[in-house]
């Protein structure tokens, strides 16, 4: 699955991303959170998976800037 979403915190090991689509918080489980910054807007890859967490977690096969305009 892909989704579309927006930076909102940066953490060691995970993101924090609201969801362009559904507008939730999501925690996004990846490797390599020192490419992006707060208010990137970012493409993830997963597997489709999410748990019912608050905030659900999901965890990204592939992670990538985007331009939003």
């Amino acid at each position: 699955m892909i989704m579309c979403a927006k930076v909102l915190e940066v953490n060691n090991d995970n993101l924090l991303v609201h969801d362009n689509s559904t507008e939730q918080d999501v925690v996004v489980n990846t490797s390599c959170t020192c490419r992006f910054n707060v208010d990137d807007h970012v493409k993830i890859i997963y597997n489709g998976a999410m748990t019912n967490s608050l905030p659900p977690q999901i965890s990204s096969q592939k992670i990538c800037k985007i331009n939003c305009r």
